[in-house]
């Protein structure tokens, strides 16, 4: 079995809390629009304002299990690095593959929540093409 020590696990810190950073980031707009399309959409119903509504809903709940699986990608890092330190070393590193998993799995949601977020621009295109005509 390949040897893992504690500067393993450390190197991902720096990574994943630019990560987290980015999440938060994507969060904190989402909620800011949110809070924008509700005023909006208590004076007029609107079909577009319906459709942006649905989709930040999705893109919320993606960037909330994108959040999680981050933090837990984290926390499994520290993990595995008090079990190299108590000298369980081969619990360690079944603990770091977990923490590898949770990161791929973590940035999967980044790659599916940025292709609706294409899509929800691509509708406000196609809705402005059809204001011209």
């Amino acid at each position: 079995m390949p040897q893992l020590s504690l500067t393993t696990p450390a190197l991902l810190f720096s990574s994943i809390s630019l990560i987290m950073l980015a999440y938060t980031n994507r969060f904190l707009a989402y909620a800011s629009v949110i809070r924008a399309l509700h005023a909006q959409y208590k004076q007029s119903n609107d079909r577009v304002l319906e459709e942006q509504i649905k989709n930040l809903r999705k893109r919320l709940y993606l960037t909330r299990s994108m959040q999680i699986f981050g933090i837990t990608s984290l926390l499994l890092c520290v993990l595995s690095m008090f079990l190299i330190y108590v000298a369980f070393e081969n619990v360690a590193l079944w603990v770091f593959g977990a923490a590898l998993l949770s990161l791929i799995i973590s940035l999967s949601l980044l790659i599916w929540e940025i292709q609706i977020s294409v899509r929800a621009l691509e509708y406000h295109l196609n809705d402005l093409e059809e204001k011209k005509r």
